[in-house]
């Protein structure tokens, strides 16, 4: 797993400027003792999907109303559930920094949301060269929170695919993951084929956000 530099600083808020030596080398110390640490795991189930009117979605498992992801969903008729960690182990390394080391707690967290990231587009990766031998096609992840994705729908979600069971991951009663470094997503599936590489910086209007990615 290659975790992007790049992103490593859009996290810290760099932008499309580059870090200096001693941030990039605070960047690459910071990297390497999150591979030592990390334990990625990810699972995903795929449901039966219908789109109602008034932008109802019943994804079989639970219903939620969603503008953003009926439009997201359009055309499709299956969705995959997904949750991915970096496990325990990453959660200890940033409670540790946060005690000692304030600056490398904030450079190991922004590594930490870089390499969950690509766990994340690994295994959407692997999914969609598998449902595209099928001739079926995915559409981007689409996580709650965003957009008017209610965030309530994790608890739906991580209940669904057992995530406390099987990867490890639990919710706060303030919809909060354990272990922090943890996604849930879902992604449409149809047998139209559209782009399902735009991410959510690309897709969103908030153009001024210091978080912005850009691809230039």
């Amino acid at each position: 797993m290659e975790i992007s530099r790049k992103e490593v600083l859009r996290y810290l808020g760099y932008g499309v400027h580059k870090g200096d030596d001693a941030v990039n080398d605070l960047v690459e110390e910071c990297i390497r003792e999150l591979e030592g640490a990390a334990s990625p795991k990810c699972i995903s189930r795929v449901y039966p999907l219908e789109l109602l009117p008034d932008y109802e979605i019943d994804f079989t498992v639970f219903r939620t109303r969603s503008r953003n992801l009926s439009k997201n969903m359009a055309d499709c008729n299956q969705v995959i559930l997904f949750a991915a960690t970096l496990g325990t182990g990453v959660d200890v390394l940033l409670h540790k920094y946060t005690k000692l080391q304030m600056s490398k707690a904030v450079t190991m967290q922004a590594a930490a949301a870089a390499m969950i990231e690509e766990v994340c587009d690994e295994e959407n990766k692997r999914l969609k060269e598998e449902y595209e031998a099928k001739g079926l096609y995915l559409r981007p992840r689409f996580s709650p929170g965003y957009g008017d994705f209610a965030l309530e729908c994790q608890r739906e979600i991580t209940a669904v695919l057992e995530t406390a069971k099987r990867i490890g991951i639990t919710l706060t009663d303030s919809l909060l993951m354990a272990p922090s470094k943890s996604v849930t997503a879902v992604m449409g599936v149809s047998s139209k084929k559209y782009r399902c590489e735009v991410k959510g910086c690309e897709s969103c209007a908030k153009t001024d956000c210091a978080y912005r990615r850009n691809e230039k």
